[in-house]
């Protein structure tokens, strides 16, 4: 089967829960044979990176601002695509989907697979006209798409809700790490358990600013790791530096990787999500499948995520997210517990092996469901020219 996918900014991932979903179905549906074609963009993927993990790389320009970066890139990808020899495109997040149309002309005949991945209009970081271009996405990945699929339970009922549609759930996975000890990160004074640690993109919504202002609060010997980078938000994280001054216990690390995040995860003394809105968020479901007791936002994709095995606090309330945190700092075995019990959540319900299973039987009906249209249409259009 060839597989075309288009809207994310590359892979590897780099940041981005988007490009890590991309990067991991890619690469397992590679493995079992299947020729997979990823569409990146120069200013995430180097363009002379023509392969990964047996994922074909082709690199196609964008106009790299804020606001055009996505939709031009998927425009040009959308006129690629056309021309190529394709069983399925899998169109990924609703900014994209918003092209779609412009497949179903050139190319009726093929397919067409929408990830709905979260509703980023609610985003503070988009004025009034990107929201409704955004939620004109939507309406495209929820009704042009012939299979619309969902990270999270919760979007599955919106989707389903709103569109009167019925969306597919498949949602974000993981794959089981081996845990590392800490050796590189010794450079910012981390060693096992001596640190809380958050991995998000530095954007408003992510909620950072409640945990920093919460951890200040605390009396703890223990650092606090914000892993991350902005993304076209650089006065927020000028406001975040600005909250933490001159604490030195407080460490920014920038956006990680490979290895130095593998240390991360591996040795944190406990995972902190504050944020106050998600898709299904893969830095969560990564931190439990290290073995990391979770703090989340009482947000329902973070529910959904580590239902039973976290806890939580309420979405926004910097006071019970210092006294959970207090609390969860004075009973570390505890925190080792829930840790357990959370990898063998994910491993359960957000293993890859099996997702991707699940993705290619989506594929498959897909095909065959074109394929039947296509005929009854052929077939109508033979019985209509006897008359």
């Amino acid at each position: 089967m060839k597989i075309y996918f288009i809207g994310q900014k590359g892979i590897p991932s780099r940041s981005g829960g988007v490009e890590k979903h991309v990067e991991d179905l890619a690469t397992h549906l590679a493995d079992a044979q299947h020729e997979v074609f990823v569409y990146t963009r120069p200013n995430y993927t180097p363009p002379e990176l023509k392969e990964f993990k047996g994922v074909n790389l082709i690199s196609l320009p964008s106009i790299g601002t804020k606001h055009l970066d996505a939709i031009s890139h998927t425009f040009r990808a959308c006129l690629d695509v056309v021309k190529r020899d394709v069983d399925v495109i899998h169109f990924h997040s609703i900014g994209p989907s918003s092209l779609i149309w412009l497949i179903k002309i050139l190319r009726p005949e093929v397919p067409i697979i929408s990830t709905f991945h979260t509703r980023c209009y609610i985003h503070q970081k988009w004025g009034l006209f990107a929201r409704l271009y955004l939620k004109f996405g939507e309406f495209m990945a929820c009704t042009f798409a012939d299979v619309t699929t969902t990270v999270s339970r919760s979007l599955t009922d919106y989707a389903n809700e709103k569109y009167e549609t019925q969306t597919v759930y498949i949602p974000n996975g993981v794959n089981l790490p081996e845990k590392l000890p800490a050796k590189e990160i010794k450079k910012w004074g981390l060693e096992k358990g001596n640190y809380i640690v958050t991995v998000s993109r530095l954007v408003r919504h992510k909620g950072i600013h409640y945990l920093i202002d919460a951890y200040k609060q605390l009396k703890t010997d223990k650092k606090l790791v914000i892993v991350g980078d902005g993304s076209f938000t650089e006065d927020y994280v000028q406001e975040l530096k600005q909250m933490v001054g001159n604490n030195k216990n407080i460490i920014f690390t920038g956006s990680q990787s490979g290895r130095m995040l593998n240390e991360l995860f591996s040795n944190a003394y406990l995972f902190v999500q504050p944020s106050e809105s998600e898709g299904l968020s893969i830095a969560l479901l990564e931190a439990m499948s290290y073995e990391n007791a979770v703090l989340i936002s009482d947000i329902p994709e973070n529910l959904e995520a580590a239902e039973n095995v976290g806890f939580s606090f309420k979405d926004r309330d910097v006071v019970d997210l210092r006294r959970k945190l207090s609390y969860l700092l004075k009973n570390p075995e505890l925190v080792e517990t829930n840790g357990r019990m959370g990898k063998n959540r994910v491993n359960t319900y957000y293993n890859w092996k099996n997702i991707s299973k699940d993705m290619v039987a989506v594929y498959n009906q897909a095909i065959i469901e074109k394929k039947s249209a296509i005929s009854s249409k052929n077939l109508v259009k033979k019985f209509t020219s006897l008359f």
